[in-house]
């Protein structure tokens, strides 16, 4: 019997900064700061797990 292909629970999300309103794409299990193309704002830091996001979010992508 074959065993199932496990799907990764990670997932990419796009924000929006609070400062520029820029809008990028990030990985939402990060393992270092994020900081925002456009304005160098941190728009997200590491956990351990799954990083902690200081922007808006605005679309989870699959």
């Amino acid at each position: 019997m074959v065993d199932a292909v496990k799907l990764p629970k990670s997932k990419f999300i796009k924000v929006r900064c609070a400062k520029c309103k820029n809008e990028q794409i990030i990985f939402g299990n990060a393992s270092s700061t994020v900081p925002c193309l456009v304005c160098n704002k941190e728009v997200a830091f590491p956990t351990g797990g799954k990083a902690k996001i200081s922007a808006r979010v605005l679309e989870v992508l699959e």
